[in-house]
């Protein structure tokens, strides 16, 4: 437990390091490029479609989903790379399983992207 007085302050410097890890995610990781040139896409898309709220939302949460995803298989790729570059099979799998939890995400943002999408063209 943390003993420490709620602070604006501190709280203030957790909001810049979040953002500083998105920025430097995006500029060090050629799947973030992907993913954001991906969401761009389905932001015009859904403006040219004109997309009602319920299909726009379900589009922002699939969308979030993947970057989370992505998020998280990169901080885990990058804690084992930290720790060890041996080649070992337990690594693999996790690495493997990280790796599928974004490839998921994508196959059901993608799924749902041409549910709403499709019958509007």
């Amino acid at each position: 437990m943390n003993d420490e007085p709620f602070s604006i302050k501190a709280r203030t410097k957790s909001f810049k390091y979040a953002f500083s890890g998105i920025r430097d995610f995006i500029i060090r990781e050629h799947n973030a490029r992907l993913h954001l040139a991906a969401t761009v896409v389905v932001i015009v898309i859904a403006i040219l479609l004109k997309v009602n709220y319920a299909e726009a939302i379900l589009l922002t949460i699939v969308t979030g989903l993947v970057w989370i995803c992505e998020l998280i298989n990169t901080a885990i790729e990058k804690v084992i790379d930290f720790i060890t570059f041996e080649k070992l099979p337990p690594i693999k799998y996790i690495k493997d399983v990280a790796a599928a939890a974004v490839l998921v995400a994508a196959i059901v943002a993608l799924i749902t992207g041409c549910l709403i999408f499709i019958p509007k063209i």
